[in-house]
């Protein structure tokens, strides 16, 4: 279990979505957190990807060559 502080008005909108929607308020913070984290380690694995400065392609061309131009 983890107790977090959150802004007052945040709190009013997460009570009154949960109300509105009869799905428990840690739902929707469960369901927030697991998808910052996984954003957050994507990026982290795309900034890892960048720093190793190996050559790219880009999307334009990748397109052209698979025949997906618009």
């Amino acid at each position: 279990m983890l107790a977090v502080r959150i802004e007052p008005k945040l709190e009013a909108d997460l009570v009154r979505l949960a109300s509105e929607t009869g799905r428990s308020a840690s739902d929707y913070v469960n369901e927030a957190l697991s998808a910052y984290l996984q954003d957050r380690a994507d990026m982290l694995q795309a900034l890892a990807v960048l720093e190793r400065n190996e050559p790219r392609t880009r999307l334009a061309d990748v397109r052209k060559e698979l025949g997906l131009e618009r």
